[in-house]
């Protein structure tokens, strides 16, 4: 099930966000950081965006059937670009990964940058995380070249993903 997040979720977006990092960056980011994560931390900074988000911001959540999974969410475009909207994060729990829930929050969030104006959307991914990216791809997503940014414990790679029109995403 996808759904609007709100306040009373900031806990459980929390617990997803810090879960996936772990299972997601190990090798890929330092240990220190995954390990000083906190739940706590983590959940004044989804309660406070979520009770006070910025205009055409989104964050759309995944649950199963006894708790939340996943998460999406974004905005317009960090780049300003006239039309283009951003996934600043996707995440889904590797348990529950494989069931469309990806492909559901991207197509939930296209759908309402869409209704918003947005014309195109996109979203940046480390290099290294090959999964992430082959799901991108899948999804018709165009690769820019890598680029390096800063980033927990120093230097990363990113790659963005773009969708031209957003209606390939929403479409169907």
């Amino acid at each position: 099930m996808i759904f609007p997040a709100g306040p009373d979720d900031a806990e459980d977006l929390a617990r997803v966000h810090i879960t996936a990092w772990r299972e997601t960056y190990q090798g890929l980011l330092p240990d220190t950081y995954l390990t000083r994560m906190s739940i706590p931390v983590y959940a004044r900074r989804f309660r406070a965006g979520l009770l006070r988000p910025g205009e055409r911001e989104a964050t759309l959540a995944a649950a199963d059937r006894s708790r939340l999974v996943g998460y999406a969410s974004g905005g317009p475009s960090r780049a300003q670009r006239p039309g283009e909207a951003e996934i600043m994060t996707l995440y889904v729990l590797k348990a529950a990964q494989g069931h469309g829930l990806g492909r559901q929050l991207v197509t939930g969030l296209a759908r309402v940058f869409a209704a918003n104006g947005a014309t195109s959307l996109m979203l940046s991914v480390l290099r290294d995380n090959i999964p992430a990216r082959q799901f991108y791809e899948h999804l018709g997503g165009l690769a820019d070249a890598p680029r390096r940014e800063p980033g927990p414990g120093g230097v990363t790679h990113e790659v963005s993903y773009r969708w031209p029109d957003i209606r390939s995403l929403t479409d169907g």
